[in-house]
């Protein structure tokens, strides 16, 4: 006969085994809810957080797939999973460990259908968490359904899309800061009550639109224009604390009973009015703009091909460094982005993604609030530890401005390629016509690239006649455009106007572009110039060579050939910090032989030497082709791709550099007709910008040096850009690299 103990025993253990297989039970799963948390980088991936039985928990990575990923994502209105990572990577959760050891087969709708070792049963730890990244792009008509967590219970914002909906009378501004506040929900649009509705929640949709900031507005017409309307309101309240990226980081707030048009009847639709950014104001501020001189900026951005976009960049003790990956995250970002008058971060990149960076390491470990005024009110590690391959970077929201909805690429073989169409007035209607492609060249190039939100320019083209477009558009509508590089739009560069002058025509001769989502990026190491720095007294029968490839001054041409030239010489070490190779851009069939020297130039100027005196005028030159570009070393791990030995390809490739020692041919500046006194030694890389490059402010190294007639001494080094304005306007000209020629 059983004893009582021993039957409740017996009862215990089958219930429990009843929880487990209901658990699992293919009639009816758990109701459960999801969410994305953590340390996040992008919106859409965080740690898979799952609310069960009144607690949230987490998944273990045990068993776990792409294809589990993706009914996570779908399950949380993303149309699909982009990946997964173990081991927490988006930092460890608290509480249960609710499943363990998934198997998903893909079809199904809930994350709980999926075959596990049942809710709760785990052998993990919580430094086994999973996490996924979803496709940004949310499945349409999707309908959030809370199951069962109430108010308090952090549940995330989920919808398909969020829009600012303008007033007939702001429709035509361009950026669009203000207007009612609308959610997809289920396929439609819907607003938003203001009952509930905070500074902090309309913070985060500016900076969604790419605004740093809120502000107040006149409530009046909007009232109005609500009383006049259907209203269709969604059916919950937003719960923002103001330092998230995005929407779909904040909790849902109580559920609103919907009735009809009197639903919200103490308030009215949500209206969001932002400040937008110095770089996207409208026209009429301007003249503020060029009033007053904008404050030495303590963070920037460097190495991104949209505006908006790069690696992060602080100023300390008056000189440039980068900030070391570590916990960085969207938040940080978030701080940056803000910091610099766009809105929140589409995405914190890390492990050098937008190139690597030269000089210290100034911050690691960055911890932010996210209401911090500058990355640097952050808190931060000092002992960074780290290397430029762990340079920290960001992506950030900016407003729509229909950029590209004003110039089109016709006639290329794909999206990134063609023939440049400007939509222009002509006779009182807007038509589709070409550019004259005299002076065009890469930085015209880098522009429409820009423009188009195409990354970097590949190349630009002065002949087209390959990519024929649409014959009504061959009519040239914009000539003697220039650019600097930095500018948003093809309009913003000097341009002819409305007087049109372009004697080839359009037609063949349009100009066009090819864009790359990479590019290279050189910089010549300063500490290898000045530690190579020295003078030679050559005599001028030795130097035929280098006088046939005019790297000697002009005063050479009437030496006696028993003369001697005094040569100051050093070595370049010329670093690619970029995302792709560094390419000659004349093919190898054009390369130029040179019969003296037997070999070819790639690129006839590849670098300027000059010594300028203390004011900036040029005193001294030399030049430096390119006859042999070759990876010379690499760092670790890094194959060497080019060599020049048997008219090998040219070029030098990421992490790698290229050597030219200071004993070969035209690796010197003539100083014979120098007088005695101070100068400064300047070298640029690619001067003509015949390469495009992801950043070119740090293409110009410039020394200090002291001649006393017999030696000379060479001091301060340093790459343009690399220190603060103050620093460098003791160097005229450094800051802009915009050479005479330009």
């Amino acid at each position: 006969m059983l004893r009582p103990v021993a039957i409740h025993c017996l009862l215990s253990t089958l219930l429990c085994m009843w929880v487990l297989c209901n658990a699992q039970s293919p009639s009816g799963p758990p109701v459960i809810q999801l969410r994305l948390a953590g340390e996040k980088r992008k919106h859409y991936e965080g740690r898979v957080e799952v609310f069960y039985n009144g607690e949230w928990g987490t998944v273990c990575d045990d068993d776990f797939s792409i294809t589990a990923a993706q009914v996570v994502c779908r399950e949380l209105g993303f149309m699909n999973a982009e990946s997964w990572s173990p081991s927490a990577k988006y930092g460890s959760g608290e509480g249960h460990i609710w499943l363990d050891n998934l198997h998903c087969t893909g079809g199904e709708k809930s994350l709980a259908e999926c075959h596990s070792n049942g809710f709760g049963v785990s052998d993990c730890k919580h430094s086994e968490d999973v996490g996924v990244v979803c496709t940004q792009k949310r499945i349409p008509g999707f309908k959030f359904i809370q199951n069962q967590a109430n108010n308090d219970e952090g549940l995330t914002v989920q919808v398909e899309d969020v829009r600012l909906r303008a007033t007939y009378s702001q429709r035509k501004r361009i950026p669009i800061t203000e207007g009612f506040l609308e959610v997809k929900y289920g396929g439609k649009w819907r607003q938003i009550c203001n009952e509930e509705w905070t500074e902090k929640n309309s913070r985060v949709i500016c900076g969604m639109y790419g605004f740093p900031g809120e502000k107040r507005f006149n409530a009046r017409p909007y009232k109005l224009l609500a009383s006049r309307r259907k209203k269709n309101f969604w059916g919950f309240s937003v719960n923002c604390t103001g330092n998230e990226a995005d929407l779909s980081d904040c909790k849902i707030g109580r559920e609103i009973k919907r009735k009809g048009n009197s639903t919200c009847e103490q308030g009215m639709p949500v209206v969001v009015s932002c400040v937008p950014g110095r770089a996207f104001a409208p026209s009429v501020s301007a003249g503020y703009r060029k009033a007053y001189r904008l404050e030495q900026p303590l963070v920037r951005l460097r190495g991104g091909a949209m505006i908006g976009e790069g690696r992060v960049e602080v100023l300390k003790n008056g000189e440039w460094g980068t900030v070391c990956d570590d916990n960085w995250n969207i938040r940080a970002a978030t701080v940056v982005c803000r910091e610099l008058g766009f809105g929140s971060a589409k995405e914190a990149l890390t492990g050098a993604r937008l190139g690597q960076g030269i000089g210290p390491v100034h911050m690691n470990e960055v911890e932010c609030s996210g209401f911090e005024k500058s990355l640097t009110e952050c808190y931060f590690n000092r002992d960074a530890g780290c290397s430029h391959e762990e340079d920290a970077a960001v992506r950030c929201n900016i407003p729509a401005m229909g950029f590209n909805k004003r110039l089109r690429l016709n006639g290329g073989r794909n999206p990134y390629e063609g023939r440049v169409e400007v939509l222009a007035e002509k006779n009182g209607s807007m038509v589709w016509g070409t550019v004259c492609s005299d002076s065009w060249g890469t930085m015209e190039a880098m522009v429409v690239c820009r423009q188009l939100g195409l990354g970097f320019a590949s190349h630009a083209f002065q002949e087209t006649w390959y990519w024929q477009g649409d014959g009504s558009t061959d009519a040239v509508v914009m000539s003697g455009v220039r650019c600097s590089g930095t500018e948003l739009t093809m309009d913003q560069c000097l341009h002819h106007g409305k007087h049109i002058l372009c004697p080839k025509g359009g037609g063949r001769f349009a100009a066009g572009v090819s864009c790359t989502q990479t590019a290279p990026d050189l910089v010549l190491s300063a500490q290898a110039v000045e530690q190579t720095t020295y003078l030679e007294d050559r005599p001028m029968y030795a130097l035929q060579c280098a006088h046939e490839e005019h790297c000697l001054s002009s005063s050479a041409d009437k030496a006696d050939p028993s003369s001697y030239r005094r040569l100051l010489r050093f070595s370049s070490q010329i670093h690619n910090n970029g995302q792709s190779d560094f390419r000659p851009r004349a093919a190898h069939h054009s390369w130029i032989w040179h019969e003296c020297h037997r070999h070819y130039h790639s690129m006839e100027v590849f670098t300027h030497y000059d010594l300028l005196t203390l004011n900036g005028t040029k005193v001294a030159e030399g030049h430096k082709a390119s006859f042999c570009l070759e990876d010379t070393h690499c760092d670790e791990g890094i194959q060497k791709r080019y060599e020049c030995a048997n008219f090998g390809a040219q070029g030098i490739t990421v992490g790698c550099w290229d050597t030219y020692r200071h004993d070969i041919d035209c690796q010197w500046i003539d100083i014979t007709d120098l007088k005695p006194g101070d100068y400064i030694f300047q070298v640029v890389i690619n001067p003509n910008y015949e390469v495009a490059e992801s950043d070119y402010t740090n293409n110009i190294m410039r020394c200090r040096s002291r001649y006393d007639g017999q030696r000379i001494w060479t001091y301060n080094c340093y790459i343009g850009g690399s220190r603060s304005t103050e620093t460098e306007e003791t160097f005229p000209g450094l800051l802009t690299n915009q050479l005479s020629h330009r």
